[in-house]
């Protein structure tokens, strides 16, 4: 068992997030006496489709301050309707916390979501902090971050867990919920694009490589989007003289669900893939401290056409801080050129550097940081922070 990040709200919530990364077992440590419903168990989800009226009777029933807890809630979005009149009719007697692993059947049914009666929270793959800052970088690199996948031992139990987890979701979110007309063209898109991970996306070399059409592959984006399986990561727009490139980059939320989609998982890690894995892994480790840590902003990336880039931006208000990542044992001056002029001309106020090497660096401006450290002081609140660069306080 490991120890999330996340802390219990005190009034009704939704939790959203990937399958696998343990929304079930945190809810059901943090809330233990909660009346819970399953919909992902085929029992419970035919009781409560023959008569949806069940659930609301059952609810009534329970004392005052009650929690619960609705697993999978996209399985039967009209038990929302029943969740939204118990709040509005009694709002402090039951808290709900509902969890979801798709968006997708929600947006389609129109459902009920709560506006203003229920809070939205996230929940990721285990955390370099989650992990106690205990791991083997390239391990994290192979195999991800899944719960299941951390606590598995046995390489070989590794790859096994990882491709069940990419067949079963497949069949089971994707097929059974028949969010796509043709699985097996979607089937191929995945593979493409798990070789594009972290890259601008180019759709039309997309559509031509899965051998599918360019509104197919924008329609498979959003499958993706909308089940979690992934996001994107929009360029920076700051006020620049310089033209930047505008075309969004996806991640994949996990490293290991990557090798696993591009069947790479009982290859060592090739040199082609390696940067892409890490700045994926650093991806996911900013994600999870905006949501966790709750401190708003925007993530980005910077590019010129030029080929100019700067991987991870984050920003809020008139702060912006830079975070190129490379995964190399050495850092070379020319690394962080880029972040040393977009912090000359006050686009950036803070610039960091992660690399694979074991020591922490000063490159002008950049703080250039281990991965094992650059990790660390993010959990700590050292490095997405507001505050003033020294040389605006002289």
């Amino acid at each position: 068992m490991y120890t999330r990040a996340l802390e219990l709200p005190s009034r009704s919530f939704f939790l959203l997030g990937p399958r696998g990364t343990g929304k079930t077992t945190w809810l059901r440590g943090a809330l233990p006496a909660a009346r819970s419903y399953n919909l992902l168990l085929d029992a419970e989800l035919l009781r409560l489709t023959r008569d949806p009226s069940l659930f609301r009777h059952e609810v009534e029933a329970l004392k005052r301050g009650s929690w619960v807890i609705v697993d999978e809630i996209q399985k039967l979005p009209r038990l929302l309707n029943d969740v939204h009149e118990l709040l509005t009719a009694e709002p402090k007697r039951w808290k709900f916390a509902l969890t979801g692993s798709s968006a997708r059947k929600l947006k389609r049914a129109d459902a009920n979501l709560l506006a203003g009666r229920v809070i939205t929270r996230r929940m990721f793959g285990l955390t370099a902090a989650e992990l106690g800052f205990r791991f083997d970088l390239d391990d994290l690199l192979r195999f991800g971050c899944l719960p299941l996948v951390r606590t598995e031992a046995r390489v070989a139990g590794r790859i096994d867990l990882l491709q069940a987890y990419v067949d079963t979701y497949l069949t089971q979110e994707i097929r059974a919920e028949a969010l796509v007309r043709n699985l097996e063209s979607f089937t191929r898109f995945l593979e493409v694009v798990a070789l594009a991970n972290a890259q601008v996306s180019n759709i039309a070399a997309i559509a031509r490589d899965a051998g599918i059409s360019r509104p197919t592959v924008q329609g498979h984006f959003e499958v993706l989007v909308d089940t979690l399986l992934g996001a994107w990561l929009p360029a920076y727009r700051p006020r620049a003289r310089i033209k930047e490139t505008q075309h969004p980059k996806f991640y994949f939320f996990d490293t290991g669900v990557v090798r696993a989609l591009g069947r790479r998982l009982r290859e060592p890690i090739e040199s082609d893939e390696r940067g892409k894995l890490l700045e994926t892994l650093v991806f996911h480790e900013l994600r999870a401290q905006v949501s966790y840590a709750a401190i708003g902003g925007e993530l980005g990336y910077w590019r010129t056409p030029s080929g100019s880039e700067v991987d991870f931006i984050w920003s809020r208000g008139k702060h912006a801080i830079g975070i190129e990542v490379k995964s190399t044992p050495r850092w070379r001056d020319d690394d962080g050129r880029v972040l040393k002029e977009l912090h000359a001309s006050s686009t950036l106020q803070q610039v960091f550097g992660v690399y694979t090497g074991d020591r922490v660096l000063q490159d002008g401006p950049v703080r250039v940081l281990p991965f094992a450290q650059f990790v660390e002081a993010l959990s700590a609140g050292e490095i997405l922070t507001v505050r003033k660069s020294r040389r605006t306080r002289r």
